[in-house]
């Protein structure tokens, strides 16, 4: 089954927040596995939905540990959407 989620981070360090989002764009590019797209307001990540709960679970988890208080929105669609036409 395939999944399109569109995740954006707001840590909650004012001074810290540019390099916070920056450091967690880096690490889910690093995954060959799934497509995805920046833009200026979210990360959109398409793939298999298990692949994509577990980057997900590591990555947040890793964010917290390295950045401490931030708050994820996440939007899930079922299905792959084409990230170019979005």
């Amino acid at each position: 089954m395939h999944i399109t989620i569109e995740i954006s981070m707001y840590p909650l360090e004012e001074d810290r927040y540019i390099a916070a989002i920056q450091w967690f764009i880096e690490r889910i590019q690093h995954y060959d596995t799934i497509q995805r797209k920046t833009t200026a307001t979210c990360t959109q990540l398409t793939g298999d939905y298990d692949t994509l709960m577990h980057i997900l679970q590591v990555e947040i988890k890793q964010a917290y540990q390295k950045w401490g208080q931030s708050v994820f929105v996440c939007k899930f669609i079922h299905g792959t959407l084409d990230l170019e036409s979005v």
